[in-house]
């Protein structure tokens, strides 16, 4: 399921997740004085519980986000969420499991998403963007500013796109598929990593290179 939560019509964020409880997860993250802000679910055939939709609702509230609308493939999650009195309809059309494309509309915001991003997803973000998930080979991911991959990187990822030489692309597991950092591309590596550790990768002298990530504590 996914949750997307806009500004004005504006995409400031998209979750990710196989359950209720991981996007309430999400949610905790979400910090905002805006009171303009709505959410969007957009459920497959899960069915979900009343309690479960009542907390998340309750949750987002708290966060001065509206549950506004709800879209899914479950006639007992429609029906679930009418009787909450929340906008809901059941359809295939909005919610396309396994072809996704995930574009952040809104100026410099980070983007995060929790999940896998399977072959044939596209996910774009006009700040940094966050992946709680594996890229699986197939996916594409891009960011004006820094990719960071928790998880498995086994597709194409393309950081610094509005021309930031200084933006970099981190992952547990870098084994992507292809690189690209602005203009220059790289081809990922032919071996499997053996290492245990996260890594990134940054432009040095005109060219891609790979190092281990060292975090500071």
């Amino acid at each position: 399921m996914q949750l997307k939560i806009k500004d004005n019509n504006k995409l400031i964020n998209c979750f990710y997740s196989e359950s209720i409880t991981g996007l309430n997860k999400a949610i905790y993250q979400i910090d905002t004085d805006n009171k303009n802000i709505n959410a969007t679910l957009y459920i497959d055939e899960k069915k979900i519980s009343c309690d479960e939709l009542l907390g998340l609702k309750k949750l987002l509230l708290k966060s001065n986000i509206k549950l506004t609308h709800i879209y899914s493939s479950c006639r007992e999650s429609v029906i679930t969420a009418k009787s909450l009195q929340i906008n809901s309809n059941f359809s295939n059309e909005y919610f396309d499991k396994f072809n996704p494309k995930i574009e952040d509309q809104s100026h410099n915001k980070d983007l995060t998403h929790f999940g896998m991003v399977r072959s044939g997803d596209q996910i774009s973000s006009n700040g940094n963007l966050f992946i709680l998930g594996d890229v699986n080979p197939g996916a594409q991911i891009s960011a004006k500013k820094n990719i960071y991959v928790w998880g498995k990187l086994c597709g194409v990822a393309f950081a610094g796109k509005n021309g930031n030489d200084d933006s970099t692309i981190s992952s547990l597991y870098l084994n992507a598929l292809q690189l690209r950092i602005n203009k220059t591309v790289a081809i990922g590596p032919k071996e499997k990593p053996k290492n245990n550790y996260p890594e990134i990768a940054l432009l040095e002298r005109g060219k891609i290179v790979i190092k281990p990530l060292l975090i500071n504590s």
